[in-house]
This record gives C-alpha cells, sequence and structure tokens, in this order.
C-alpha cells in the first residue's frame, strides 16, 4: 500500500505543476492582450497625425480671391493658384509655402518679393486668426477619421470630439456642431463628453509655431476591449477549456487516490477483523475437540455431549461469518434472487425483538416494540427480511454501551409499512453518516476498537432494502443515539421470484 507521505508529494507536486500552467498561460494572454493594447495605440496615434495633417492642408485651401488686388499677380498666376489648390485638395499633401516656388518662377529675389507680398498681407495671421469652428470642414473631418481608421482595420465604434481651448469645451462632437451656453463647460455635462476629454487618444489641431494649439481632437472607443482581445479570445477559450480538463482529471485523480487508498485501509482492517471473527471459533472448537479426545472425558457422556454442543454453536457461528462474507460478494455481482412470499412484518419483528432482548439485558437494557401498522404485510424475501431487523437490532445493541434502550415501532404510511428502529447510543457524525453503508465501513468509538464486525452489515441492510423496492433513511446526533427508518411497500401481488434489482 503506498504510503501516505508519498500520495501527499505527489499530489504537492501535481499541484504545483496545475498552478505553474495556469500562471504561464495567464502571463503569455496577458502579453498578448498588452501587445495588442499596443498596436491599437500605435494605429490610433498614427491615424489621428494624418487626420490633423489633413485638416491642416485644407485649412490653408483659402479663397485666394483676396490677393486680386495685388498687381503682380495677374489672373494667369491665380489660375495657377487655384490649379496648385486644387491639385492639393486631392493629394492633401503638402503646405502652401512649400510649392509656392513653382506657380512664381524666376531667380530667387522674384520670388522672395512674392513671398514677402504673401507675408505683407498677412495670410498665415489671416487663417491664424478665423474661429475654430470656421477653420474646420465636418465633412472632411467625418472623411479623415474614417478613411484613416478603416485603412489601419480599426472597425469599431467611435466618439470623436474637437475641443476648444479658447472657450474651454466641446465645439463638435460626432459629426456636430455643439451650441454652447456663455460659461458652460460642456465636456463634462454627459458621460459620452467627460469619457471624450478623459480618453488617451487626442491630439492638437492646427499647433502655431509658438504657444498653445486652438483645439485638440479626441477619440473614444467604447468599444476598445473587443478589438483587444479579438485575436486573444480563442486562445482563452482554448486555454480555460483544456486547464478545466487538466482540473478536472486532477480533482477527479486525486478523489480516486484517496478513495482507493481509505477503501484500502478498510479492506485491511476487514481482514484483520475477519482473522479474528474467524480465530476465535476455530481456535473453541480446536479445543472442545481436543477435550472430547482426551482419555479422561471419554467416559463422561454429559462432558462429552457439553462439548460436542459448543463445537456446533461454533462451527454455526463460523457458518455465519462465512456466508455473511458470501452474501456481500453475491450482492457485489448482483447474482441473487429473491424468494418473495407474502410476509408480516410484525412476526419477524416479535422473533427478532426477543432474540435482542436476549443480548440487552445482558447490559441492563430492554427492546420494546409498538408495533400499530394495521396493515403489516408485505411481498419479501423470509431469510434476508429476518437479517435485516436481526441486523439493525444488533447494531444498535453494539452501540449503546451502557443499559441500551432499544425500540421497534411500524406504522403505515403512503401505501407502504414504515419500520423504526431506534437506539440512545453513541450516535454519528454527519461524516459518519455519509459513510456507514459504505462496504467495510465501521464506527470507531474513540481510540478503543472494541466493535466486533466486518464492517458489512449497513452495507448488506441498504442493498437488501433497495432489493425489496423499499428506501432506509438515518437520522442520528452525536450522544443522542441513531434512528433507522424503512419503508417498504405494503403487499401488492408481486411475483414469487424475482432477480436483482441493479
Amino acid at each position: 500500500m503506498m504510503k501516505r507521505y508519498i500520495i501527499w508529494i505527489l499530489i504537492a507536486l501535481m499541484a504545483v505543476a496545475l498552478i505553474g500552467i495556469i500562471f504561464i498561460q495567464t502571463r503569455w494572454i496577458s502579453w498578448s492582450i498588452n501587445l495588442n493594447e499596443e498596436k491599437f495605440d500605435k494605429e490610433v496615434f498614427s491615424a489621428l497625425n494624418h487626420v490633423e495633417k489633413d485638416l491642416a492642408a485644407s485649412q490653408n485651401s483659402l479663397d485666394f480671391d483676396i490677393l486680386a488686388d495685388v498687381p503682380s499677380i495677374t489672373p494667369n498666376n491665380r489660375s495657377k493658384l487655384d490649379f496648385f489648390y486644387q491639385k492639393q485638395r486631392l493629394e492633401d499633401s503638402l503646405l502652401i509655402t512649400e510649392d509656392l516656388s513653382q506657380l512664381f518662377p524666376g531667380n530667387r529675389s522674384s520670388f522672395q518679393q512674392k513671398l514677402t507680398l504673401l507675408e505683407g498681407l498677412q495670410v498665415n495671421k489671416l487663417l491664424q486668426g478665423r474661429a475654430l469652428s470656421d477653420r474646420l470642414d465636418i465633412k472632411r473631418l467625418n472623411l479623415y477619421l474614417a478613411r484613416h481608421l478603416s485603412r489601419r482595420g480599426i472597425d469599431i465604434a467611435y466618439h470623436y470630439g474637437v475641443f476648444s481651448n479658447e472657450s474651454n469645451s466641446f465645439i463638435i462632437l460626432d459629426g456636430n456642431f455643439v451650441v454652447e451656453e456663455e460659461g458652460s463647460e460642456q465636456y463634462s455635462n454627459t458621460p459620452i463628453n467627460q469619457s471624450l476629454f478623459n480618453s488617451r487618444y487626442h491630439i492638437d489641431l492646427f499647433p502655431p509655431a509658438e504657444g498653445p494649439a486652438p483645439g485638440v481632437l479626441f477619440i473614444d472607443f467604447p468599444q476598445r476591449n473587443r478589438i483587444l482581445f479579438r485575436d486573444v479570445w480563442p486562445t482563452i477559450l482554448g486555454s480555460v477549456i483544456f486547464t478545466a480538463i487538466i482540473l478536472f482529471c486532477f480533482v477527479y485523480t486525486l478523489h480516486v487516490i484517496l478513495r482507493q487508498k481509505k477503501l484500502s485501509e478498510m479492506k485491511t482492517d476487514f481482514i484483520n477483523n475477519m482473522t479474528h471473527e474467524f480465530k476465535t471459533p476455530i481456535a473453541t472448537i480446536n479445543l472442545a475437540a481436543d477435550s472430547i479426545t482426551s482419555p479422561s472425558i471419554v467416559g463422561e457422556p454429559n462432558k462429552i455431549g457439553r462439548f460436542a454442543k459448543i463445537i456446533k454453536q461454533e462451527n454455526t457461528r463460523l457458518l455465519s461469518q462465512v456466508e455473511k462474507v458470501l452474501q456481500m460478494a453475491l450482492l457485489d455481482k448482483k447474482d441473487f434472487k429473491l424468494k418473495l412470499t407474502e410476509i408480516n412484518l410484525h412476526d419477524v419483528i416479535v422473533q427478532a425483538v426477543e432474540h435482542a432482548n436476549l443480548q440487552a439485558e445482558q447490559k441492563g437494557g430492554r427492546v420494546i416494540a409498538n408495533l400499530t401498522a394495521p396493515k403489516p404485510s408485505i411481498m419479501g424475501d423470509q431469510t434476508h427480511i429476518s437479517n435485516i431487523i436481526h441486523n439493525l437490532l444488533d447494531n444498535a445493541n453494539k452501540y449503546s454501551p451502557n443499559q441500551p434502550v432499544i425500540s421497534v415501532a411500524t406504522r403505515n404510511l403512503n401505501g407502504s409499512v414504515e419500520v423504526v428502529v431506534e437506539d440512545q447510543g453513541i450516535g454519528m457524525t454527519k461524516d459518519q453518516l455519509k459513510h456507514i453503508f459504505d462496504k467495510f465501513y465501521r464506527v470507531h468509538t474513540g481510540n478503543l476498537h472494541d466493535i466486533k464486525g466486518f464492517g458489512l452489515g449497513l452495507s448488506y441492510v441498504k442493498a437488501m432494502v433497495l432489493a425489496h423496492r423499499g428506501t432506509i433513511e438515518v437520522d442520528s446526533e452525536i450522544g443522542e443515539g441513531s434512528r433507522f427508518i424503512l419503508k417498504f411497500p405494503v403487499n401488492g401481488g408481486q411475483e414469487k421470484e424475482v432477480n436483482s434489482v441493479s
């Protein structure tokens, strides 16, 4: 038999391995989620940067009719300027000052003169002096956001808003201008606005060379976790399923190991008890046989008869013990048959009470019968029904150490005969109640295993009660005794012989 400490070492190793697997899988999944988050953040900020550049390029498409009064800029040059900005709108690329040299061919000084002319007209100041709302085209903003997010595979719903640093409020929310009230801070009025303002995804719009930007573009993704977990869900689901399988196997294996160990201990106890139970009658028979064969006894018929009676009694006792073991073997194989006849339970109980009273009186106790069932007849096997009652009364007597008081009562209830066997013995704990019908299990009285038996009696009782299509229940409290409640169906004309009931 495997030693206890080896079992606990194996359990500890299996537990450590399982915890290690769960820890590694958790770390790996967490790493994958963090990687997806970094990738998502990178793509969002990249999209925002491109949106900001597109907006800066498009807002520079100012109507250059303000330059019509400048003599050096001819209608032909204005056509070139118009063509340039048409091209710029399509490509969304360069700023006006980067390609002005292409529109004003000539030497460097000529170009510088034209540039000075534009500066003199304060074009840049004109653009920067305009209100933020005038510098933004909502249709273009919607288009740029949708375009750049889609290019990066970000296809989840989002909210966006343009926050004005001048008015300290949102001026655009989800493609609509916000009508603000004077002095109100509208970004904090609704959960969406608050979520937008606290979003990590934002970028300055039209930042000047010096000083703060006039506005900030915020974007928020309510379903952000969906895209973060989208590629990880199969891994998470697989990890959970396989970890659950491993955990189930671990728990089941642990249960089997402990159960097998307990069963092994009970079988060892059973073998020790059986050896003791067999050894005593065999030794008594051997002693009586030696006495009969003694020359001093041969001539005394009375003594020979007494020793012969002892041999017969011990042989009967030995056969009874062997019969119990064989009965349980048949029960395990479900290889038995019940010879059903009509039985009066009161007759069986009265006979069993008379036998049990002899044992109880030796300890100063008594067995009381209170048989009140008006219909006590059932269809059952006489031998097995008698064994059931005898086993219960014998069990009650064994576990009532001081002056046992045992009662047996009957009554009819819902088409059945109820038999209640009650004692005032040592009782049982809830844990013991779970195992009393297990084979080889015996309720010990403290550290002294002074209760004889194989631990097969109650296991046999339950098997036979179920074979008779009955039920058995137990109520017990430590120090207050136990109460066994049996119910058998009233005689209903069953067949005279039935096979074992599985």
